[in-house]
């Protein structure tokens, strides 16, 4: 026997969306949580433009709830976690609005592993954006100044598009980087890569307590110590903010483009950007520090200048000479270099190094209105001036002042993208210099006592 069901489609539409008000989950293709939904680990928030998507995803027998490229196939990226040190053992974990408003994840339906911790809300929802960012906000009211909590503020080991790094003054926030504990360990691991914003601010990679790379201050189109860094190549706007209430850094790619680029730090200690080619189907890896023994926090030590294309990679400029002679003969200069003849002060001229990563600038002196020769005038006064330079060279045009009064260290020499920094030196071994030349290269021929700067690169001021 057959029977033939009619169903009207008035029918259909009262028993799905039954079914659906019924349930206290979200359809997979939303890009909101409500106080009244829960997400579970086979559900995901996917942005409005399906560049996004955040769910639970598994690592060792672990739930972690995280986000990852949506536009991306079978990617397996994961750019953001939420409970990276709160793991979930249970796959019955959920994710919901707490009752203050804030976003927790539940253990077994009940236990609280993890919670953003923000004040509370009227109406709150939780959208995932295109931008990737996870926000908190009351329903109705996108502008971003009034977010009450958003994952941008509390990255894990990546940095993406439109994130900041770095410090809201005000706030006392601190956006930094931290590496994963392993491959396949999404925990807090050692290495983290922070912004000192004190003097001219820079960034450091650290090996827990132990700084072992940095970048340098910014120089107007990129930091110091990463020449390959240049606005507008390949598309990217690199951008780097200093102002009363915030010091940041962040980057951009031109809207509509399907490259894409990430800043990571490594569970190995590396720092990373890697660019996704949509032609290749590929990531590739950018650019990366540490690459050589120059890159190392400190090689060479005070004075010394670092340079991967001598004999031996530390140096003393001209008006300098090692400070353990004997450690450095056995390829140790992390003694650094001494003068050879104290300044006078009065008498003291300047020597010009060129294509200079700048030395450190935590404790420099930064004016932003100075021109070259207004801060020679003032470091030539300051007889605890040790070194200056313009602040920012953009376009090979330079401007403003950074002046040092403590040694200088953590310098290195590039072939070219580095910029010019004119040390100070006392006025007999200025007019010596030529002489002297000729006497450290034969001196290290005779001993590696000392690797001099070649003569195109001299330059006197006094």
């Amino acid at each position: 026997m057959r029977f033939n069901i009619f169903l009207s489609p008035t029918f259909i539409f009262i028993f799905f969306s039954f079914f659906l008000c019924s349930s206290p989950v979200i359809s997979s293709s939303a890009d909101t949580l409500t106080s009244s939904d829960s997400l579970s680990i086979n559900q995901t928030l996917i942005s409005a433009g399906r560049k996004f998507e955040l769910g639970f995803f598994t690592r060792e027998d672990k739930y972690y709830l995280g986000t990852w490229y949506k536009d991306i196939p079978q990617d397996g990226v994961i750019v953001w976690v939420a409970n990276r040190d709160s793991p979930s053992h249970s796959s019955s974990c959920t994710l919901e609005i707490g009752n203050r408003s804030n976003l927790v994840i539940l253990d077994a339906g009940s236990n609280v592993i993890w919670s953003s911790n923000q004040s509370t809300a009227a109406n709150p929802v939780l959208q995932l954006l295109d931008s990737g960012n996870l926000v908190i906000r009351e329903a109705g009211d996108t502008n971003p100044g009034n977010y009450l909590w958003q994952s941008f503020d509390n990255p894990t080991d990546t940095l993406i598009p439109g994130q900041k790094l770095g410090w809201n003054l005000k706030t006392g926030l601190d956006r930094f980087l931290t590496s994963w504990a392993g491959p396949e360990d999404p925990s807090t691991g050692n290495f983290s890569f922070k912004l000192d914003y004190h003097g001219d601010p820079e960034f450091y990679l650290w090996n827990g307590g132990q700084i072992i790379y940095r970048s340098g201050p910014w120089v107007g189109q990129r930091f110091s110590g990463v020449p390959e860094m240049k606005t507008g190549s390949s598309g990217f706007n690199f951008t780097f903010y200093t102002g009363p209430d915030e010091v940041f850094y962040t980057f951009e790619l031109p809207p509509n483009d399907k490259v894409k680029s990430r800043l990571m730090v490594t569970f190995d200690g590396f720092l990373e950007r890697w660019t996704w080619v949509p032609d290749t189907g590929e990531w590739t890896r950018y650019w990366y520090a540490r690459k050589d023994q120059c890159d190392y926090y400190r090689t060479c030590g005070p004075y010394g200048v670092c340079n991967v294309s001598g004999l031996f990679v530390c140096q003393c400029p001209a008006g300098f000479e090692p400070k353990n002679s004997q450690a450095w003969q056995l390829r140790d200069g992390s003694d650094g270099c001494k003068r050879s003849t104290e300044l006078n002060c009065d008498n003291d001229g300047f020597f010009k190094l060129e294509n200079m990563k700048l030395p450190e600038t935590e404790t420099a002196f930064v004016d932003h209105r100075m021109d070259l020769d207004q801060c020679r005038d003032m470091c030539k006064n300051n007889c605890s001036c040790t070194a200056y330079a313009n602040a920012q060279v953009v376009q090979k045009v330079g401007s403003g002042c950074v002046m040092w009064t403590d040694d200088l260290t953590d310098m290195r020499d590039y072939v070219e993208g580095g910029q010019d920094l004119y040390i100070r030196l006392a006025a007999s071994d200025l007019g010596m210099c030529p002489l002297f030349f000729v006497f450290l290269l034969f001196s290290w021929f005779r001993n590696f006592k000392c690797l001099p700067f070649f003569p195109p690169r001299i330059t006197y001021f006094n």
